[in-house]
């Protein structure tokens, strides 16, 4: 499998530009701050995969186009060896964000869910607890995963899972050792 370091906050701008829906007016659609918006766009940032969504939504676009994916088919279907894995860039200096994730579905045109493979890695720094709408279901396959869910939080083993409102200011990291893979499916 190759890695492939998606420059989301390009495709935002792009997307938006060719819209000709300025920063505001995202900002209006999202009720994220211009200046928030904009630290996305010039990878001064990296929004989590909810913000990403959300924006995605405000745009009228399927997230995977955001990701350089195109959705076409009914169906999909990705086997083993053919899944392309995206690592989200923090910064213009390529610093990794804490996390990588492969797409289940990045051709199904018309998807209300988004499925995902997410391997968590050990950080330093987290990231902040953060809302946007829709849903959301984890399933962790390996490692243990911290779940903060507003003033809840719990460690997650392999077979735990958590079905979750996202409007709810969550956070979720590895808990312990180098990494923790999770199944992450996303609906808004």
């Amino acid at each position: 499998m190759e890695e492939n370091n998606v420059k989301v906050g390009e495709k935002i701008k792009q997307v938006r530009e060719s819209m000709n829906i300025s920063l505001q007016v995202l900002s209006d659609l999202t009720g994220f701050s211009p200046a928030f918006l904009s630290q996305i766009e010039n990878h001064l940032i990296s929004p989590p995969l909810g913000a990403i969504l959300t924006i995605a939504t405000a745009l009228n676009v399927e997230i995977g186009r955001l990701f350089d994916q195109s959705g076409k088919a009914p169906f999909t279907i990705v086997k083993k060896d053919n899944r392309q894995i995206t690592s989200r860039v923090a910064s213009k200096e390529g610093v990794r964000y804490g996390y990588s994730y492969e797409s289940l579905a990045p051709n199904k045109i018309n998807r209300k869910m988004e499925p995902f493979l997410v391997t968590l890695e050990h950080v330093s720094k987290k990231g902040v607890p953060y809302e946007h709408n829709g849903e959301e279901f984890l399933f962790v396959l390996e490692g243990k995963v911290d779940i903060q869910l507003g003033e809840f939080r719990d460690i997650l083993e392999p077979g735990d899972s958590i079905y979750y409102d996202s409007t709810i200011a969550h956070k979720v990291s590895c808990a312990e050792g180098e990494y923790a893979k999770i199944i992450a499916v996303l609906y808004t």
